[in-house]
């Protein structure tokens, strides 16, 4: 949601419609502030030729790679999205086929995580417009539980906080700064870019109402050592006979790593886990406004923060932050379970991988980046430039913006914030086709961006091993034949003491 300041009449709108392209419907010129609701109506047609002639100016979403949101989906689940997009999803007893849905969703994520189905033990779960709102909600039955276990014991329940890493998104501060939580962040080091669990386990005191750990940071993708975290809050749970549960925020994670890595322990199989939010709009693979959050046990939600309503025709339990909502993307999040399964979301979570693979490695071949992700994880591809400059990186991504490509040039956060990082997010649509165009753009802009400064890019030297019996030839461009074992990859380093020079600028429109 943006903030959006509304603006004075009297002020002037430089990016006012013009009119000529709809002059054909409305003879009346269209208002020059935009601001302003107009005094008489106009064609459909020229109303929609005008918000699309105007929209035309955004980035194409498929280009966008500062993105985790899901940017494109098949026809056919386009079109049952479009079949539902007048339903209110929020009207249960009116639209009970959808309730159904949204019910085996539920279950099937919670089975997918691990949860606990039996007698004693029986998970539940809600749809979110987004893991934002998933761990609000989480957050929120984490403080209430936390509370009236206070009261119960006649101990003061004023100050509740939250334990987790620098790292965390800011739907996190929100919470905190919303509901009236101290937030204690581990703050984050050089080559450990997550959260720590030992210094986590540390900052939990008798006021925690949880540790949130990240199951694929946004800043690299990594995932955070959860069975660690698991095991050392054990441990002091233990010696202080608190009971510090853990929620685990994947948001990016929890549709990658059940297939991908199934023997990783991060979700309901660890005790701990009590609960876990994941965006269906991410690697869900559903357009934005869809997420989950499921409760190890229904217990792990305080009944008092569920409100049941019958006006609607029937009693309804609801636990949410809004009420009306759209029931497009949860059709939508079923049609991708239905059509996939679990071997459709481990092929395309393959392919993301290897394209994720290809891109480190072109960007490695330029002989100008450190990587600073990891190769388990998200899969993305976030680096830096070598020499440490700030600005290189910041150009960078504006030279590549011209070439219609998004990618987020961001400082990392305290203790850390010396480092500037790219960061690509690969997603289903984002291709070994469309990873070779790009790697071809980012040369270029290099190239670009190196014509200004005192130093030639840094070159690539092969140490090279020959099998008995054959020769050094190459294949006349300078490659070695396949016979030709590469053993070693050097990198000349650039001169570290780079001056850009001041107003020159030159390059590719």
């Amino acid at each position: 949601m943006v903030l959006t300041v509304v603006q004075q009449l009297g002020e002037e709108d430089s990016s006012f419609v013009s009119p000529v392209f709809a002059s054909r419907y409305v003879q009346d010129p269209v208002p020059r502030h935009a601001y302003v609701l107009p005094e008489k109506s106009i064609s459909k047609d020229a109303a929609y030729q005008i918000i699309h002639d105007e929209l035309l100016l955004d980035s194409s979403p498929r280009l966008n790679l500062a993105s985790f949101v899901t940017t494109w989906m098949e026809p056919e689940c386009d079109k049952l999205m479009l079949e539902a997009i007048n339903k209110n999803y929020a009207d249960m007893d009116e639209y009970p086929v959808t309730t159904e849905i949204q019910n085996r969703c539920v279950n099937i994520i919670a089975r997918l995580f691990n949860a606990p189905v039996n007698e004693k033990e029986t998970a539940v779960g809600v749809g979110t417009v987004g893991s934002s709102e998933a761990i609000m909600l989480a957050g929120l039955a984490f403080k209430r539980k936390w509370q009236n276990k206070r009261k119960s014991q006649g101990k003061p329940y004023d100050k509740p906080n939250i334990v987790t890493g620098a790292n965390v998104q800011v739907c996190w501060e929100k919470f905190a700064r919303y509901f009236e939580v101290e937030i204690k962040e581990v703050k984050l080091r050089d080559g450990f870019y997550v959260m720590d669990p030992v210094k986590a386990v540390e900052m939990v005191d008798e006021c925690t109402i949880c540790v949130a750990a990240i199951l694929g940071s946004t800043l690299t993708g990594e995932f955070e050592d959860i069975k660690l975290l698991n095991d050392l809050l054990t441990q002091k749970n233990k010696r202080t006979g608190w009971e510090t549960p853990i929620h685990v925020d994947a948001a990016s994670g929890g549709f990658i790593a059940p297939f991908l890595y199934p023997e990783l322990e991060w979700d309901f199989r660890l005790p701990l886990v009590k609960s876990i939010n994941v965006s269906g709009h991410k690697y869900g693979l559903v357009y934005a406004g869809v997420g989950w959050v499921v409760w190890r046990n229904k217990e792990d939600l305080p009944e008092e923060l569920i409100f049941h309503i019958n006006y609607l025709g029937a009693d309804q339990p609801t636990f949410t932050l809004n009420f009306s909502k759209g029931s497009s993307q949860i059709i939508a999040q079923y049609y991708q379970f239905l059509r996939l399964g679990q071997e459709g979301y481990k092929n395309v979570m393959k392919n993301c991988t290897e394209s994720a693979r290809i891109l480190r490695e072109g960007l490695m071949q330029t002989g100008c980046f450190d990587i600073v992700s990891k190769e388990t994880g998200v899969p993305l591809v976030a680096f830096s430039f070598r020499e440490g400059n700030k600005s290189l990186a910041f150009k960078l991504s504006k030279i590549l913006r011209r070439f219609g490509w998004i990618v987020p040039a961001y400082t990392l956060p305290a203790d850390v914030e010396h480092m500037t990082v790219l960061r690509v997010v690969v997603r289903e649509d984002f291709g070994r086709t469309m990873v070779d165009k790009f790697l071809s753009h980012v040369k270029v802009a290099l190239s670009e961006l190196y014509s200004v400064v005192e130093a030639p890019l840094p070159t690539i030297r092969y140490t090279i091993e020959l099998r008995p019996g054959e020769t050094a030839e190459d294949d006349g461009c300078g490659v070695p034949l396949p016979e030709v074992v590469v053993l070693k990859q050097e990198v000349e380093p650039v001169n570290k003491h780079i001056h850009l020079v001041g107003g020159k600028t030159k390059g590719v429109c």
